[in-house]
């Protein structure tokens, strides 16, 4: 069985894994304009978290893609309560930037609360989806690894969508401006990972290959609880 120690890329993953988490809300602070739609700034970089969420279910397994999704979400609660703390935190006499720096950084707490809970559940959706249809395909390549991507991501990104708009803006906007806004963000992320979704087949079958895994998770071996053992690796 091969080892932490063994893999080469996995580090690399996390950490890339748990950058894009730290800079989400943040981005988010600044709505951008795509065509038509305006949608917040993160949503140019969070599809990149499912797109490594499938490289690493697909290779490693869900066991290793759980602890790495925990480490996010250990990371994203780090970098909300440091902003926090700076932003409360009294000013230097000669610092006269507290309302720019609270415009991009002071995070509302409800908003934290849904980047946080939308990215646990869609995550958490994703991973279980794609390992179980990886198992229910036999690990295939081709045409069935790309639909188990494919399917996954639109599974997850629907329920990312839903839970952070519900959390973050229930009781604040229209029933029909919720609906549009969640179709609008959740179209925007599965465009995103299909059109990736030629180099994501080759990246995942590449790090196969450099690491020498190719994990299918059996039923009777997998625990799928996302709170089971995320303090150790398995």
């Amino acid at each position: 069985m091969e080892t932490q120690r063994n893999l080469k890329l996995l580090n690399v993953f996390t950490g890339v894994f748990a950058a894009i988490l730290v800079l989400v809300p943040p981005l988010g602070s600044k709505f951008i304009a795509i065509w038509m739609l305006n949608v917040p700034g993160g949503t140019l970089v969070f599809p990149i978290t499912f797109i490594i969420n499938s490289v690493l279910t697909e290779v490693y397994g869900y066991n290793r893609s759980r602890r790495v999704i925990w480490i996010g979400i250990g990371c994203q609660v780090f970098a909300a309560v440091a902003f926090w703390l700076v932003g409360v935190w009294p000013a230097a006499p000669f610092w006269k930037n507290q309302d720019d720096y609270m415009a991009i950084l002071g995070i509302a707490p409800r908003i934290a609360l849904a980047s946080l809970t939308a990215y646990f559940c869609g995550e958490f959706v994703k991973s279980v989806l794609l390992s179980k249809m990886k198992f229910a395909q036999e690990g295939r390549r081709g045409i069935v690894q790309a639909w188990r991507f494919v399917a996954s991501s639109v599974a997850g990104e629907f329920v990312d969508s839903i839970v952070f708009m519900l959390v973050a803006f229930a009781g604040v906007l229209a029933a029909s401006d919720m609906v549009t806004t969640i179709l609008t963000l959740w179209l925007i992320k599965v465009l995103y990972e299909i059109l990736a979704l030629p180099f994501s087949l080759r990246f995942a079958n590449w790090v196969k290959k450099i690491e020498g895994v190719d994990k299918i998770d059996r039923p009777e071996e997998t625990n799928y609880n996302p709170f089971a053992s995320f303090l150790k690796w398995d």
